[in-house]
């Protein structure tokens, strides 16, 4: 028996930046993961991915990771995904900076 295909987000680093971004439903690229399309159908998400592999020139690293829909728009369903929305580890730039308490 087949498995059944868990919804997926499109996601991949800014080549220039270096930032996790995005793909949305409109085909702009996005750093909030709740902006991401949520892609219910296999097919769909392999041709999102093929499409963005070819924009080697602006994104690096494109792949399919694990969603489920949220209240306010996609949701993480992995670790990873969850600290990779959370922008750079390093408190000194990023999504992290406006958190960071210096000692």
């Amino acid at each position: 028996m087949s498995r059944r295909f868990t919804p997926k987000v499109l996601t991949a680093n800014d080549l220039r930046k270096g930032d996790v971004i995005y793909l949305t439903a409109d085909g702009r690229w996005s750093r909030q993961h709740n902006e991401a399309e949520l892609i219910d159908d296999e097919a769909i998400a392999e041709l999102r991915l093929l499409e963005a592999m070819g924009q080697s020139a602006h994104i690096v690293g494109p792949y399919l990771a694990d969603a489920r829909p949220g209240p306010n728009g996609p949701e993480p369903l992995h670790f990873r995904e969850t600290f990779r929305t959370r922008g750079p580890s390093n408190y000194a730039h990023g999504k992290q900076e406006a958190d960071h308490v210096p000692l």
